[in-house]
């Protein structure tokens, strides 16, 4: 998510990068003398859940593999990068992994305010039509225009699309990166980055000007089709909650996203382009004598380059342990 990195534009490149350009934008209020449009889709705010409540919802979600090799063991979580205030808590086995590793990994950690300087992107020229539908998708967010301007366009649809995951009680406060840095910080462990800035900036912003004004086109047709592009939002969620990595593998047969030849180009440079970097650096990590816990998006562990599979590759046994594998 990679959401997830799960939008075509807009649907699949709502990645780590995208989820904290996000939150921050979302902390925005509209001035009290400025009421937003009649037909404005505000998101509402989502309120806390009781420490109770989520208690009595706590359980595993998604899906979680242990990593062994060279006498220790890490764990690889198939992550979601939005989620709901109840998920305010680690299931089970997500919590046994926390108290047993010496530092967890994500892409990028949320919470390292120091680490997002946002580069220069590639200028996207776009044509006054494109600049009215975004500004227009702006409005309706009612996110302030002045927040996204200095933006790359393909980062303002990211941030519109995540307006849309409000609707659904889905933030990324409660995405599965910002708690888990979160809870490692609470157990003072180690918070580490498997990439940087720039190397997401460059996976996923293309440096062919007309790609990236294809995306967008593409990106914002979803968002004007808000009950749509919240069904599949909606269906990704529950997927990802029961741990069916196997729906997940068949995503594009579900998702109306990927198009044409063009669609599934753009979804192997931000996916499968980026899994054997991961690899090697989780790998190098592990060796290192750390035991991990590894949070990635959920696309990174399906498809011709799973993340897993090039794991096994790197000589590690890797062991599914939620849900548990069909017999």
């Amino acid at each position: 998510m990679h959401l997830l990195p799960f939008l075509p534009a807009a649907r699949r490149r709502v990645s780590t990068l995208m989820v904290v350009l996000g939150a921050a934008l979302m902390t925005w209020t509209l001035p009290a003398h400025a009421a937003p449009p009649a037909e404005a889709r505000c998101p509402a705010d989502l309120a806390p859940v009781p420490p109770a409540q989520v208690q009595a919802q706590v359980k595993d979600r998604g899906i979680l593999w242990t990593l062994t090799r060279d006498g220790h063991t890490s764990y690889l979580h198939a992550s979601l990068h939005l989620g709901r205030p109840a998920w305010a808590a680690p299931g089970p086995k997500l919590k046994a992994a926390l108290d047993q590793v010496d530092a967890v990994a994500l892409e990028l950690d949320p919470l390292d305010t120091t680490a997002w300087t946002l580069p220069p992107t590639p200028a996207l020229p776009i044509d006054a039509q494109l600049q009215k539908r975004l500004e227009a998708q702006a409005r309706l967010a009612c996110l302030p225009a002045q927040a996204l301007a200095s933006m790359h366009p393909l980062l303002q649809l990211s941030t519109l699309t995540l307006a849309q995951a409000r609707a659904l009680g889905l933030d990324v406060q409660y995405g599965q990166e910002v708690l888990l840095s979160r809870w490692a910080r609470e157990r003072q462990l180690p918070v580490i980055a498997l990439e940087t800035l720039q190397g997401q900036l460059s996976a996923l912003l293309p440096e062919d000007p007309d790609e990236a004004r294809h995306e967008l086109r593409s990106g914002l047709r979803q968002l004007e089709r808000p009950a749509e592009l919240r069904r599949m939002l909606g269906d990704l969620v529950s997927t990802w909650e029961r741990g069916d990595l196997r729906r997940l593998a068949r995503y594009e047969d579900w998702c109306h996203c990927v198009q044409d030849a063009r669609d599934r180009a753009a979804l192997a440079r931000e996916n499968d382009g980026r899994n054997p970097n991961l690899a090697d650096r989780i790998s190098e990590l592990h060796r290192q004598g750390q035991s991990l816990l590894v949070a990635v998006g959920a696309l990174h562990m399906t498809g011709p380059k799973a993340l897993p599979a090039l794991l096994r590759q790197q000589g590690f046994e890797v062991t599914q342990v939620h849900p548990a594998p069909a017999k």
